[in-house]
């Protein structure tokens, strides 16, 4: 038997955060790891820094289309 369930935008959304997040997560741990190893170039934590920031900024704009607008 083949159940097909489709998820909704939502569910999609939330999906794609808990694996944004978990990438965020990783970075900073990298970041972490090499920071304190101080055998890495300045280019490289550079860099890791800006994947680090570009997925926080994907991270807030999907949080912010699962949180309702309220008019004031």
């Amino acid at each position: 038997m083949n159940t097909h369930h489709e998820m909704s935008h939502e569910e999609i959304t939330r999906a794609r955060l808990d694996v944004l997040r978990r990438e965020h997560r990783d970075l900073d741990e990298a970041i972490g790891a090499l920071a304190a190893q101080n055998l890495s170039s300045s280019l490289t934590l550079q860099r890791l820094k800006k994947q680090k920031l570009s997925l926080k900024d994907r991270i807030s704009r999907l949080e912010d289309e699962l949180t309702p607008d309220i008019i004031a």
